[in-house]
């Protein structure tokens, strides 16, 4: 029994690092200008624009150098959380056309808002950023 958890484990281990998951928070990430009028960082190889109303996540997808990266095939997520509350929300991203991602749902977009999304492209690494509502006073 013991030899069997410590295989489980040590699996589980092995299958973290398989997979890196580069982050940037809007505070680490380099500035990105937003092309969409969401919020953009870096992720990876990745500038990742996100467009948030309610009910409704738009997911822009481009290099470094502002070009359309395709999302075909493409498999993402975005974690929405409220302030400090437990309760999350989880929205599955499709693709939809040229470089975007979408996904709807019953949920709301204040200023205590953050949204957590994971991208993973064929044949490529996964990455994540971590999306926080711009301050009223932020918005141009």
């Amino acid at each position: 029994m013991m030899k069997q958890l410590l295989g489980q484990v040590a699996l589980c281990g092995t299958l973290l690092l398989a997979v890196p998951v580069g982050a940037h928070s809007p505070k680490h990430a380099e500035p990105v200008k937003p092309l969409h009028g969401g919020q953009s960082l870096a992720a990876g190889p990745y500038h990742l624009e996100l467009v948030a109303k309610d009910g409704e996540l738009i997911l822009y997808v481009a290099d470094h150098a502002d070009k359309a990266i395709s999302s075909d095939g493409a498999k993402a997520k975005a974690t929405i959380q409220q302030g400090y509350e437990k309760a999350k929300l989880q929205v599955e991203l499709e693709p939809s056309g040229n470089n975007t991602l979408k996904g709807t749902g019953t949920f709301t977009i204040n200023p205590n808002t953050g949204i957590m999304v994971f991208l993973k492209l064929p044949d490529q690494d996964a990455y994540a950023a971590r999306f926080t509502p711009l301050k009223t006073g932020d918005r141009k």
